[in-house]
C-alpha cells in the first residue's frame, strides 16, 4: 500500500465534491479529511480551510491540476 501525503487544502466542500467526482472517474485513491471545528464557531476552517486532501505523492502533479482547473472555472449565478 502506499503512502498518502497532503496534496492541498478545500477552502469548502464543494470544491471536495467536485474534486472528489473527478478523483473517482480517474480511479485515483484519496482520502478526504474535513476538519471539524463546530465547538470554535468557524475559527479553524477560516485560519486553515474547510478540510484537506490526501493521495499517494506520484499523482500530486495531476490533482494540482485538476484542482487548479477547478477553482479557474466560471460560478454562475441566478441573480
Amino acid at each position: 500500500m502506499e503512502d498518502f501525503e497532503k496534496i492541498l487544502v478545500f477552502n469548502n466542500e464543494f470544491e471536495a465534491e467536485f474534486l472528489e467526482e473527478v478523483l473517482l472517474d480517474k480511479q485515483i485513491p484519496y482520502g478526504i479529511i474535513e476538519r471539524g471545528d463546530s465547538a470554535l464557531g468557524g475559527i479553524i476552517e477560516l485560519e486553515e480551510g474547510w478540510g484537506y486532501l490526501e493521495a499517494p505523492g506520484r499523482f500530486r502533479r495531476e490533482i494540482q491540476d485538476v484542482f487548479k482547473e477547478i477553482r479557474e472555472m466560471p460560478v454562475e449565478s441566478d441573480i
